[in-house]
């Protein structure tokens, strides 16, 4: 427990025998439980983290695997059962890729009531990506783009799964609506957004060591795309209910229109043929709206982020 907090740590693993005795034995004094779900191992990973000498409570769970995401929901839900009282959780992945000592700094703003959800971000450390491979590292920095439109607020670094959640969402987050695979981290930046939770970054270190990722490019860059352009447009259409529904809903809706019909050749507008008759051309006008329509995209988050603490405070 820690500033009267309990903490939970959330490990899911997958062949990593030769890393999770380490993470385990190295996790802070100040945790109180720690959940390893075993996502499908072919090695000895559930052995060897039921051999580790842990300062906490421990708890091996089978994942079956279905994937990082299902073995990271299904150890927050644990949590839930474990814990009356608020906590955090706290996931680490079992490759020994996160350093213990930056679990505290990750706690902080959830603390001092800054954040419900806080993430990492390796760039933000002074040793910035380590050694990480090139390849991944532009992969991050294209989809930090393509997160940052879906969830309507800046994101840097997303595929950083070192994170800590107060209990306040996970009480109330829709478990029946998940995202199994890789591209975890991004559908909860998306749906944290769309429910106007906080969230805040933290820097902390990536440690890189010879490790093969099981990342498929293409299957994930596809997968990925087209989840988050799905739940960038549900996050929009369910603000357009009475009950969420802001001026900065509808002009970000009404630009994003705009956008699609200086694309389409049998819609169009007056602002739009005045401008093509400029000699502008259509990519630019479409473009220009859609810019627009992630600014005001941003205030609406902003505006959501701020009625929920509102209610919340009451």
């Amino acid at each position: 427990m820690l500033q009267g907090w309990h903490i939970g740590v959330v490990i899911p693993a997958r062949n990593e025998e030769e890393h999770i005795v380490e993470v385990i034995e190295s996790l802070p004094s100040f945790v109180d439980v720690a959940v390893v779900i075993d996502d499908g191992s072919e090695d000895r990973t559930a052995e060897k983290a039921t051999s580790a000498n842990s300062t906490c409570e421990f708890t091996l769970l089978h994942g079956g695997g279905k994937g990082v995401g299902s073995a990271i929901d299904m150890g927050h839900q644990h949590l839930l059962k474990t814990f009356k009282s608020k906590f955090i959780s706290v996931v680490m992945a079992g490759d020994g890729q996160m350093n213990p000592d930056d679990v505290e700094g990750l706690l902080q703003p959830i603390f001092n009531n800054q954040a419900d959800h806080v993430k990492g971000n390796r760039l933000q450390h002074e040793h910035g990506f380590n050694n990480m491979p090139r390849y991944r590292q532009m992969a991050s920095k294209l989809l930090s783009f393509f997160t940052t439109l879906a969830a309507g607020q800046p994101v840097s670094d997303p595929q950083c799964g070192f994170t800590a959640t107060s209990s306040e969402v996970l009480r109330n987050w829709d478990w029946h609506r998940s995202w199994n695979g890789y591209g975890y981290p991004n559908f909860w930046l998306v749906n944290l957004a769309k429910q106007g939770y906080r969230i805040a970054e933290r820097p902390v270190e990536s440690i890189y060591r010879s490790e093969q990722s099981g990342i498929k490019p293409v299957r994930f860059f596809s997968s990925v795309g087209l989840m988050l352009a799905v739940e960038h447009h549900r996050r929009n259409l369910s603000w357009l209910m009475p009950k969420h529904l802001t001026p900065h809903t509808l002009f970000a809706l009404l630009a994003y229109f705009l956008g699609w019909s200086a694309l389409l050749p049998m819609v169009s507008n007056d602002l739009e043929r005045e401008l093509f008759s400029r000699g502008v051309p259509a990519i630019v006008v479409c473009l220009f709206f859609w810019f627009m329509a992630h600014l005001f995209d941003r205030a609406a988050v902003r505006v959501h982020k701020e009625l929920r603490l509102n209610a919340t405070a009451r």
